[in-house]
This record gives structure tokens, sequence and C-alpha cells, in this order.
């Protein structure tokens, strides 16, 4: 799950920072501090499902701005899946709403 929470930042932070003709933004990349796998795998092992879907709404909020809001087609998917996220009340329940909304981000990329 580690991977997939920080393909989920990634992609969104991506979304948001970079733009075309400058260098890529990777997993190392400074922008991803606090937002790798090490940082997800704590919040796992903890239990902390808060903590992860505050994470996650961090960088998906900043995605959502960058495609302008839910005025848009694109802000306004991006929002329905966010709130399934939101809505996991286990750390199971959170994969499906998770890979949809990596699998999302990844494709508007």
């Amino acid at each position: 799950m580690e991977l997939t929470l920080e393909a989920v930042a990634l992609f969104a932070l991506k979304l948001v920072h970079e733009t075309e003709g400058v260098s890529p933004i990777l997993r190392d990349d400074p922008l991803m501090e606090g937002y790798d796998r090490e940082v997800f795998g704590l919040l796992i092992r903890k239990g902390d499902l808060a903590g992860i879907q505050q994470k996650l709404d961090e960088c998906v909020m900043l995605a959502l701005e960058s495609l302008g809001g839910t005025d848009t087609v694109l802000g306004r998917e991006l929002q329905r899946l966010a709130v399934d996220v939101r809505q996991a009340s286990t750390l199971e329940a959170l994969d499906a709403p998770l890979n949809a909304l990596k699998d999302y981000l990844k494709a508007i990329l």
C-alpha cells in the first residue's frame, strides 16, 4: 500500500508542479518530502488512517486547484474520487478508492 500512496502523492504533485520543458518530478524530489513510502509506511504501521487521509488530501487539493477546481469536468471527478478515499473507515477499505484515485491521476497526467 505504501507504493500506491506514494504514487497518488507523486501524480498529484506532478499535476501541480510539472510544466512542459522542465525536468520531471521523481520520487526522490524534494517536493516529495513528507509524501514518500517511508512516511506512508510509518503511518500504516501505526494504523493512522486519519494521518494517511490528511496527507493524501493535501496533495489532492493542490491538484484539484491546478485543474481549475470543481468547476471543471476533471476537477469534479477528482473531487468525487477524493471523497471516496476520505470515506474509507479502515486501511483495508482504503484499497479500492485509493487505486481508483491513483489510476485517475495517472490517466490525466
